[in-house]
């Protein structure tokens, strides 16, 4: 049994769990920024208000199991990558904190400093996110002992950005294909409009930075059509994204955001792929990145962490179905609303 590889799928499995749950949340949040409408800005509060907490917990345990079982990946990334994660963090906080202040008082000018805490504080996690896996996907320099060797700037390359602005996007047509489920009337239809549309978008993001992954990431690709995995990702992530569309098209809104999460999953999938066995690729010389193997706790951690994981996981996967179904249904607001 090989645990390292175990462990490398068990984090990527709460990767692409935070980015579907959370990914909507973004969206949602970034979609606030265009309409000025208090009432519709109240209901894109309330159809994530109860579910939004519960989402981040994906990214704490993701987070705890790559410190617990990469250690030293922990280590190197959050070291490296120091100023954009306190961006991060901060961002997080003034999101969660305009969901809860945003109502306390009856001022529209306390409404508008909440409003852009919330747009922005969901705008800035889905770029930054981008950008680092933009630069985990390319390598970043790291010399020998994984030693980070880069600096904040030098994360901000062009196919990183390209990265970002894909999951911004990706973030906003998942966020609004949500929203129709939570929606009715002229508001549904204006929400799948703009799903229709950030779906083009996004599709041209990927294509461009499929092509970009040739040149600036070659080491993903090598030997990558090779495994049969990758053709199962390619054909999943098409039919999904086709899906999506067709979906969209014919009001199907339900299919639509089942579509659009499969695609998400297919494209951390297909990631995975090219990464494995690396972690964290070296751009100044490959026999310097981070692996499953070279990066890993030793094997006895591994496997009582592993006795843990399967315990949790159920629990948090458990809970989330739970939630989700409680708070099913359309959005209503009442005086105890956001």
């Amino acid at each position: 049994m090989d645990l390292n590889l175990i462990w490398f799928v068990l984090v990527a499995l709460l990767l692409t769990g935070y980015a579907i749950l959370d990914g909507f949340d973004l969206g949602v949040g970034i979609l606030s920024l265009f309409t000025q409408d208090n009432h519709q800005k109240r209901i894109y509060l309330n159809a994530i208000g109860p579910v939004w907490d519960g989402n981040e917990v994906w990214l704490l345990a993701a987070g705890g199991a790559l410190f617990a079982a990469f250690p030293i990946v922990y280590a190197t990334v959050f070291s490296g990558f120091y100023l954009a994660m306190m961006l991060l963090l901060f961002a997080l906080i003034v999101r969660a904190v305009a969901l809860e202040f945003r109502g306390k008082v009856d001022s529209l000018r306390w409404r508008r400093i909440w409003d852009w805490g919330f747009g922005l504080g969901s705008l800035l996690p889905a770029l930054l996110l981008g950008i680092a896996f933009g630069n985990i996907l390319r390598g970043v320099p790291l010399e020998r002992g994984g030693v980070y060797a880069g600096s904040f700037l030098s994360l901000l390359n062009p196919y990183a950005l390209a990265v970002g602005l894909l999951t911004a996007s990706l973030c906003v047509m998942h966020g609004a294909i949500y929203l129709t489920l939570k929606t009715e009337g002229s508001l549904r239809h204006k929400l799948g409009r703009w799903a229709a549309s950030t779906w083009i978008l996004v599709v041209s993001l990927y294509g461009l930075i499929t092509v970009s992954t040739f040149l600036a990431a070659p080491h993903l690709v090598e030997g990558m059509f090779l495994n049969p995995l990758t053709w199962i990702f390619l054909l999943v992530g098409f039919a999904a994204a086709t899906v999506t569309r067709v979906a969209l098209k014919s009001l199907r809104h339900r299919r639509a955001f089942l579509a659009s999460s499969t695609f998400i999953g297919a494209l951390l999938g297909l990631s995975g792929v090219g990464l494995f066995p690396r972690l964290v690729p070296s751009s100044i010389d490959l026999q310097y990145s981070l692996t499953v193997y070279n990066a890993a706790s030793s094997q006895s951690a591994l496997k009582v962490m592993l006795v843990i994981a399967l315990i949790g996981m159920p629990v948090v996967v458990g809970y989330t179905v739970f939630i989700y179904r409680v708070f099913r249904g359309k959005v209503e607001l009442t005086p105890d609303s956001y």
